[in-house]
């Protein structure tokens, strides 16, 4: 017979033993992100990397225009007649140098010398303008004198968008076997070079010059205290 004193004591440890106690869930750490590698779509490639150690930086060639004073710019109609012919080719001659000035003046504050301010075109045959020519000129001084060591009466230039050029220098000197003459190169984009000589009127020596082409003379106007001339060289694309 069990004790009446036992009965609570039972009935707690079968309460206790039919209860189901809970335990904490174990925290869980959250899930690592994983960058994974960028799949391009199908029919896309992937860019190409960079090797900077042979990457060359170009820029766009620029290409200087004369700055024509609008007092000098010509408003003429053009002067020629399609199909023109070419400027006579001349020799280049002893004295040319390589790396001139880019410059429409080729005057310096003590020159000396009957200033010339020579204008005009480049044009085609077809008397079609040439933009972007490059013209350079050399020339003797006053006293028929080619500066060999410097670039004294040397420079190039560009024509502008119309075709034309402007160029101020000094009438050059003679020297022993030649008469007076500038010499000059015209060149279109990417075209043949021709190389030629200017020649001025009524200088003696032109008849007893070896090479004077009288189509390359000068018209020559009385401007201020100096000399103009206007004269268009005519030349090929390729």
């Amino acid at each position: 017979m069990i004790s009446r004193w036992l009965v609570p004591a039972l009935l707690a440890s079968i309460l206790i033993t039919g209860c189901s106690v809970s335990a904490s869930p174990t925290p869980q750490s959250e899930p690592t992100q994983v960058s994974l590698p960028l799949v391009e779509s199908a029919g896309s490639a992937a860019p190409a990397a960079t090797d900077t150690s042979t990457l060359q930086e170009s820029s766009p060639t620029e290409v200087s225009t004369p700055q024509i004073p609008a007092t000098q710019a010509s408003t003429a109609a053009i002067q020629c007649s399609s199909p023109a012919n070419l400027t006579s080719p001349l020799t280049e001659g002893p004295y040319f140098m390589s790396g001139s000035p880019e410059r429409t003046s080729l005057l310096e504050a003590d020159t000396p010398g009957t200033r010339l301010t020579l204008t005009g075109y480049v044009l085609t045959v077809d008397c079609q303008p040439v933009a972007n020519a490059l013209l350079e000129f050399w020339q003797a001084d006053a006293n028929g004198v080619y500066d060999n060591s410097g670039y004294t009466l040397r420079g190039h230039q560009f024509t502008n968008d119309a075709g034309q050029y402007y160029l101020e220098t000094v009438i050059p000197g003679i020297y022993t076997g030649r008469t007076e003459h500038i010499h000059v190169k015209v060149q279109a984009p990417g075209g043949p070079v021709l190389t030629t000589q200017l020649f001025f009127p009524n200088v003696a020596e032109n008849q007893a010059d070896r090479i004077f082409d009288p189509s390359l003379v000068l018209p020559l106007v009385p401007v201020g205290d100096g000399q103009a001339a206007e004269y268009n060289f005519i030349i090929a694309l390729q």
